[in-house]
C-alpha cells in the first residue's frame, strides 16, 4: 500500500511539473508566433552558428535519442521507469540541496535535505520517492540558478553539443553541476557512461509527448521555451508581469 502511495504521489508531482512545462512552452508559441519581436528582445548574438548546432542537436536527436526513448517507455515497465526516475532525482537532490544552502534558502535545504535522507534509507537508495509521500516537495535548484541569485548576467543564449539550449551564466552552472554530480564518482568507466546515457534517455521519455506542442520555426520555439522556463525557475515560480500594473 505504501508503494502505491508513494507511485500515485510522484505521477500528481510529473503531471503537475509537466502541466507547468506545457504552460511555459504555449508562452514560447506565442512569443515565437512574433519572430521578429521575439528577435528583437532576446539576447542571441551567435545565432548562425547555434542554428548550426540546432540542426546537428536535432538530427541526433531524431535519428538516435528520441527512437531510444520511445522504446524505453513502450518495453520498459512503469514501474521499472519509475524506480529508475526516482533514482536520478535522488542523485539531483544533493546538487539539490548544496544549491540551496549557496543561495541561503534554509527552509528548502532543511527539506531537500530531508527527502534525501528519508529516500536514500527507507526510500532504497532513491528507486522509492518515500519523502513525496509525507509531503516533502522536490525543488528545483542548480549552480545556473545560484550565478543568477548571486547576481550574474546570464550573458548570450548559446546552443551546446549534446547538451542542447542554454546561456553562458547556465553553461557554467551546467559544468560546475556535473563536476560535482555523485555518479562523477564511479570509478568504473562503462558503468558511468551507462549511468549517463540511461539518465538522459529517462529524462527524453519523460517529454515526449511535449514534442507534438512544438510548431512554427523549431530553433525559436525551443529557445524561446528554455529561456521562460529558466525564468520561471530563476524566479522560483514568479513570472513578470509584462503588464505590471496597467
Amino acid at each position: 500500500m505504501l508503494v502505491r502511495k508513494v507511485f500515485v504521489k510522484k505521477r500528481r508531482q510529473r503531471q503537475l511539473r509537466s502541466t507547468v512545462t506545457t504552460l511555459l512552452i504555449c508562452a514560447a508559441a506565442l512569443l515565437v508566433s512574433c519572430s521578429s519581436i521575439a528577435a528583437t528582445y532576446t539576447n542571441d548574438p551567435w545565432r548562425e552558428a547555434n542554428g548550426y548546432v540546432f540542426k546537428w542537436n536535432d538530427y541526433f536527436d531524431q535519428l538516435v535519442v528520441r527512437p531510444t526513448a520511445f522504446a524505453y517507455t513502450t518495453f520498459l515497465p512503469r514501474v521499472a521507469r519509475q524506480g529508475i526516475g526516482n533514482f536520478f532525482s535522488n542523485v539531483d537532490d544533493i546538487n539539490v540541496l548544496a544549491n540551496d544552502i549557496l543561495q541561503l534558502k534554509l527552509s528548502a535545504a532543511a527539506g531537500d535535505g530531508s527527502r534525501l535522507l528519508l529516500n536514500s534509507t527507507v526510500g532504497l537508495g532513491g528507486f522509492l520517492d518515500v519523502a513525496s509521500s509525507l509531503g516533502l516537495r522536490k525543488n528545483e535548484e542548480d549552480f545556473g540558478q545560484t550565478l543568477a541569485t548571486w547576481g550574474v548576467s546570464s550573458g548570450p543564449y548559446v546552443m551546446l553539443p549534446v547538451f542542447g539550449a542554454s546561456t553562458v551564466r547556465d553553461s557554467f552552472g551546467l559544468i560546475i553541476d556535473t563536476v560535482f554530480n555523485p555518479l562523477q564518482r564511479v570509478e568504473d568507466p562503462s558503468l558511468r557512461l551507462g549511468l549517463f546515457l540511461l539518465d538522459e534517455t529517462d529524462s527524453r521519455s519523460g517529454v515526449l509527448a511535449l514534442d507534438e506542442l512544438i510548431t512554427g520555426d523549431r530553433y525559436l520555439f525551443i529557445r524561446e521555451a528554455y529561456l521562460q522556463r529558466r525564468e520561471y525557475l530563476n524566479n522560483d515560480g514568479v513570472l513578470d508581469d509584462p503588464f505590471g500594473e496597467f
